[in-house]
This record gives C-alpha cells, sequence and structure tokens, in this order.
C-alpha cells in the first residue's frame, strides 16, 4: 500500500465545492492535506479558540477574511484531524451561504493559501490510499450516492460497510491457505513423506470454487438492484402499450397515436413502487410491416423482450381472441431462450366493452389484468404484480455483487480455480499450477485493492463527482 506513487500523490492539499454547483441556501467546502489546518488559520476567524487549539470532530463558527482584510461571509466549521477523518489526513468542511460568488471566492482564498482544485473522486482515493476502507468499500460510496432506490441503498450500505470486503478477504485467505499446503508439498516433494492428504486439498478448492460460484450467481440480482427492474410493455399496433407507460410513470412521456406504427423505438424510464425501481420500456407494435424503420423497431422490440426481466403483454381485449393471445405467447417464447421470464398478461381497452368477453374465464385463469389504460383504472394492480414478480424470484442473499469488474475479476478467479481442479484430476505435478494460483490470488487482490494500478484507480475514481 505505501509505494512511492502512492505517497507522492497524496502530498499537497485539496478543496473542492461539495454540495451541488449554483445558488443554494448552503454550500459545503472541503479541504483535505497536511496543511489544511494551516490554509484554514489564515483564512478563518474564529470565536474563542484558534483553530489549532480545537479538537478533532468540533464544530465552531468564524468569519472568513478575504485578501482585502475583509469578511466574506460568516460560515460553520467542521474540524477533523488524521487519522480520524474520512481521507485520514486533517480536514476541514466549511459551511457557507450557498451564493456562487461566495463559493467562487473561497475556493479562490483557498487556492491562493497553497490548495489545489480537487480532481473527481479525489477525497475517496485519498482515504483508500490512507488504509480508511478498501477498494471496492470505496466503490460502494460511489453507488450508494448515485442510489435511486430503498433497494440500491441498501445493497450500496452494505458494501460501503465491508460485507463484500469480508467474503473477498476470507476466500483470498482460503487460497492462500491452498496455496501454502502445495508450497509444503514442494519442500517434502523429495522425501519419501506425504506430508497432506489429497483430499484436503480437494474439500478446500471445492468450497472455494462454491463460494467463488456463489457470488458470480448473485450478480444478476445485484445488477437488476443496483439499475432497475427491466421491463418491457410489448404488443401489437394501438393496444395502448403508450397510453400505459404514461399511466405508469403519471406523465405523458410517449406519443399518443391512433396511427399504427407510431412508436418505432423503444421509450425508457424509471419509476420507484416499494422501494423497488423499475425500467420500463414502451417497444414498437408488433406486427408484419414493410416500413424498414418500422421493421427495424420490431426487430428492437424482440431484443428488449429479452433483455428484460418482466414482460407486460398488454392486448385489446375488445379486438383479441383467446386463441390469438395464446399464438402470441408462444411466439415470443420462441424468441427467448430464458423460459422463467415473468409474463404479466394485461386485457386494456375495458372501458370500450359492451358486454363480458367470451374468453372471459380463461383469461382469469391465466391471471390476466384487466385495465383501461385511458382512463387509468386497475393502473395499481400492474404495480402489484410487478413488485410480487421481483421479490418471487429476486430472494434477498448474504452477500450480493452489483459492480461489473468485481464479476469479472471473480470469473477470472473461477476459471483459475478450475483449472486448478482440473490439473488434479489429472496428476499434474503441483509445480505447474502455481501460475493458476497466483493469477487466481491475483483476481481477488484487485477487488479490494490488494493489487492496484494507476490506471484502474483513475478509470474508478473518475467516474466519482468533485468533492467526493
Amino acid at each position: 500500500m505505501n509505494n512511492p506513487k502512492k505517497t507522492a500523490l497524496i502530498n499537497d492539499n485539496i478543496c473542492a465545492l461539495s454540495t451541488a454547483p449554483g445558488q443554494a441556501a448552503i454550500a459545503l467546502i472541503r479541504i483535505s492535506g497536511k496543511d489544511a489546518i494551516n490554509i484554514g488559520k489564515q483564512i478563518l476567524q474564529a470565536n474563542g479558540k484558534a483553530i489549532e487549539e480545537r479538537k478533532s470532530h468540533s464544530c465552531f463558527h468564524a468569519e472568513i477574511i478575504d485578501q482585502e482584510g475583509k469578511v466574506l461571509d460568516d460560515v460553520l466549521v467542521s474540524l477533523f484531524r488524521n487519522p480520524k477523518s474520512y481521507t485520514g489526513e486533517d480536514m476541514l468542511e466549511i459551511g457557507c451561504h450557498g451564493s456562487p460568488y461566495i463559493q467562487q471566492k473561497l475556493m479562490e482564498l483557498l487556492i491562493d493559501k497553497g490548495c489545489r482544485t480537487a480532481r473527481a473522486g479525489e477525497f475517496t482515493q485519498r482515504a483508500f490510499m490512507n488504509g480508511k476502507f478498501d477498494l471496492s468499500q470505496a466503490e460502494a460510496v460511489n453507488d450508494l450516492i448515485n442510489s435511486n432506490s430503498k433497494a440500491s441503498h441498501d445493497l450500496a450500505l452494505d458494501q460501503m460497510r465491508g460485507g463484500f470486503s469480508d467474503k473477498i478477504n476470507n476466500l483470498r485467505q482460503q487460497m492462500i491457505d491452498f496455496a501454502s499446503l502445495i508450497e509444503l508439498e514442494l519442500d517434502f516433494s523429495e522425501e519419501d513423506v506425504e506430508f497432506a492428504d489429497r483430499h484436503k486439498f480437494d474439500a478446500l478448492l471445492k468450497e472455494i470454487h462454491k463460494e467463488i460460484s456463489y457470488l458470480l450467481s448473485s450478480f444478476r440480482l445485484g445488477n437488476v438492484m443496483k439499475h432497475g427492474v427491466p421491463v418491457a410493455i410489448v404488443g401489437k399496433p394501438n393496444v395502448g402499450k403508450s397510453t400505459l407507460l404514461n399511466a405508469l410513470l403519471n406523465e405523458e412521456k410517449a406519443i399518443v397515436s391512433d396511427i399504427p406504427g407510431t412508436t418505432r423505438d423503444a421509450i425508457e424510464d424509471t419509476i420507484i413502487i416499494d422501494d423497488v425501481a423499475f425500467r420500463f420500456i414502451d417497444t414498437a407494435g408488433l406486427r408484419d410491416s414493410d416500413d424498414t424503420i418500422e421493421s427495424i423497431g420490431i426487430e428492437r422490440t424482440y431484443e428488449k423482450i429479452r433483455q428484460a426481466s418482466i414482460v407486460l403483454y398488454l392486448f385489446d381485449v375488445s379486438k383479441t381472441s383467446y386463441e390469438e393471445i395464446q399464438e402470441v405467447l408462444e411466439d415470443f417464447r420462441d424468441h427467448i431462450e430464458d423460459q422463467s421470464k415473468d409474463f404479466i398478461i394485461i386485457a386494456n381497452k375495458t372501458d370500450r366493452l359492451s358486454e363480458t368477453p367470451k374468453a372471459f374465464g380463461d383469461l382469469v385463469d391465466m391471471e390476466t389484468i384487466f385495465i383501461s389504460a385511458k382512463r387509468k383504472q386497475n393502473i395499481s394492480l400492474i404495480c402489484e404484480s410487478l413488485v410480487n414478480a421481483y421479490r418471487n424470484k429476486h430472494k434477498p442473499t448474504d452477500v450480493i455483487i452489483s459492480n461489473s469488474r468485481h464479476y469479472e475479476a471473480l470469473s477470472r478467479s473461477l476459471e483459475s480455480v478450475e483449472n486448478i481442479m482440473s490439473a488434479f484430476e489429472q496428476q499434474i505435478p503441483t509445480d505447474l499450477i502455481a501460475i493458476d494460483i497466483r493469477e487466481a490470488l491475483h483476481q481477488l487482490g484487485s477487488i479490494t485493492g490488494e493489487i492496484t494500478t494507476d490506471d484502474l484507480l483513475g478509470n474508478i475514481f473518475g467516474r466519482f463527482c468533485i468533492g467526493k
């Protein structure tokens, strides 16, 4: 962790606006670095004790004094001394009034006194460099900032608190234990002594394989929790797909028209239902068409069906026969490899019915939801079905991964473990499997930051907002 590059990277003082830019009631500006307190002393006139005499985690009132010796603003200052701060360095957080002029002048003052503007994610990067948390926890900080539902918030919070890191560290320790057993066997290879039972190797490898596979299997759930459940709204032209989307979103997002083929591309938006984010996709109507552009839209509809976790199949209950519905659903199944995909069948335009549909009993048996999207009738039933479909399929697990970088590293680690298992089955000498052992350890270490590169850190922290 303490290589020269990392030491050089954090040998200066940084400052940044940590609240959203623009006019607001309050703005927060952060300073971090070895001279943070001294820099604060030069621009802040505190009431009572001098800044350098105050304890860590203290909060006090002060005035900002500009270059001309005039008061710029009354502020509230929070002081954090190293190592008990977010970054592990001395830190000041200055809460000033949210005037863009005050924000700009305060930043100019700090830069004039020896700070530089922080790069995106640099406060969190310094926290990682100073051992406040590992790399996967640092990434979870960004996920927490970007969480848009209770599900994504809870997932990010658990990962930030180290739930996932503990699992990876445990896996890596098991892999180190395995490598140690191999090393010992090599040390005794010239003696006619079998120091370890082969079954011990097999059991340890199988346990490692099982745990990595379990984590990999959780990625689908983690991805859904993080980005929202993809829901495709499909059906023939003019059955009310765009009207339903507008009713679900409670806004005029999609164009509604009686002309078939109005929707030629997918329209997406997200809403939160019972703490779960759902990403709705209004697709082009399914029909045979000579229109080149519309045909492309229809092909994209099938692609969206394949990508969706849940499909809302909408039909005009006043015009569609039961046999036609079965035929369409069968056609969908032919286009989809995942036969467990949830289909919610919705009979629309009940406001046009003058009598009960002939196939009403069959439709009820199919758990069809009867609605009028135009009048926004029974839309809540669709919401209930969506939540039930999500919760029935996505059961909570102990540890869930949601980061594609982690998924890739675990996949490569699993591949190395499988190579080792295969080598044992083929009775390949243990000294020849060292490369796979090192690769598995490398991939697990890259998740928590035991092994890093400047490019990797730049890519990860570059996604953060400035000030965090």
